[in-house]
């Protein structure tokens, strides 16, 4: 496994393991809760780290494979897609066990694929392009950089709920 792949691979733990640290102690009935002034919620957050690792570490390395509506919906993936406006209503949302399963699943199986991928493969381009290169290795690092843009959401959220800080 090249050095870039063992980078990005560690860098998707490191941002999956910080997140999960910050959504540890956020009760259930609060994901749903928009404090006033924010316009997301907990819920939204996850669902849209799902998607995206979805989207980044998945289909954009090898295209959609026939298991994959078994790890997320096509009517989860678009409630949470770039530019979707959170609902803060429960009962128009996906649960909150249902959203924690779709993020472990999919996180589950990125992990069990990555450590497969080739490098020629990853210095295939893409498009659109994503931050460090323009090619599914740039995927694959920016996976880990998005997670981190969206945990300090949650983090804010978090202080917002009237919780404490993660140490």
């Amino acid at each position: 496994m090249s050095t870039e792949l063992t980078l990005a691979i560690a860098q998707i733990r490191f941002a999956r393991e910080y997140t999960q640290s910050l959504l540890a102690e956020i009760p259930e009935e609060q994901w749903f809760l928009q404090p006033a002034g924010a316009t997301t919620h907990v819920a939204w957050q996850v669902g849209h780290l799902a998607m995206a690792q979805y989207g980044l570490c998945l289909f954009r390395i090898r295209g959609r494979a026939d298991a994959d509506p078994d790890l997320m919906s096509s009517t989860f993936r678009k409630k949470f897609s770039r530019g979707t406006a959170p609902d803060a209503d429960p009962a128009r949302n996906p649960s909150v066990a249902e959203i924690r399963q779709v993020f472990d699943r999919v996180n589950e199986q990125s992990l069990l694929e990555l450590s497969g991928y080739q490098e020629s493969l990853l210095s295939e381009p893409v498009d659109p392009p994503y931050a460090v290169y323009p090619n599914k290795l740039g995927c694959l690092l920016f996976c880990s950089h998005h997670e981190m843009i969206h945990a300090g959401q949650i983090g804010l959220l978090r202080r917002l709920l009237g919780l404490n800080p993660v140490r």
